[in-house]
């Protein structure tokens, strides 16, 4: 024999040491390109945060009128149509100026659009879970106000490594 040992796999077929190790190693790549595919989506969508946060403060200052109507219906500012909860929860962050408690989010989406909220039994446990689904995407960032109780922050752009930043947006929060 050559050293390998046989057996017989769970779906009936002949396998080997040396094809499980082929099978790992073909795993192993394919996980190591996931977890790259999702770092990389997390990056993109920082990104298209800060833009839209550019964009739309610039329509803030200047009047939606600068913008296109493909622009606005990209911004999710022209018309009623339909939008997601967890896009419902993008949108309110990217455009907060400050970390915003859970409760906060739920005004503002009841504010601009309301049907979205209004399907959930409990609107502040769903928000709650989208923002910390937003939190594990790298897409939001959950921070402790004054109060002592959690807020989220879209990331716009990377963590800054300065403490005194963060201490800075916490304090703004109140």
């Amino acid at each position: 024999m050559d050293g390998s040992a046989e057996f017989r796999s769970s779906n009936g077929g002949v396998s080997t040491n040396h094809t499980d190790a082929s099978v790992q190693e073909v795993v192993r790549t394919a996980q190591d390109e996931l977890h790259s595919l999702i770092r990389q989506r997390a990056e993109i969508m920082k990104r298209i945060g800060t833009v839209k946060q550019t964009i739309v403060g610039l329509a803030n200052l200047f009047g939606d009128n600068v913008l296109s109507e493909d622009l606005q219906k990209m911004l999710d500012r022209k018309g009623q149509r339909q939008v997601g909860f967890t896009k419902a929860c993008r949108i309110v962050l990217m455009e907060a100026n400050r970390p915003l408690a859970a409760r906060e989010v739920c005004e503002h989406i009841q504010e601009r659009i309301a049907p979205v909220i209004e399907r959930h039994k409990d609107p502040l446990a769903s928000v709650t879970t989208v923002l910390n689904r937003l939190v594990e995407y790298g897409e939001a960032r959950a921070v402790l106000g004054v109060n002592g109780r959690r807020a989220w922050e879209w990331i716009s752009d990377p963590p800054s490594p300065h403490p005194t930043n963060r201490a800075a947006a916490v304090r703004d929060f109140s």
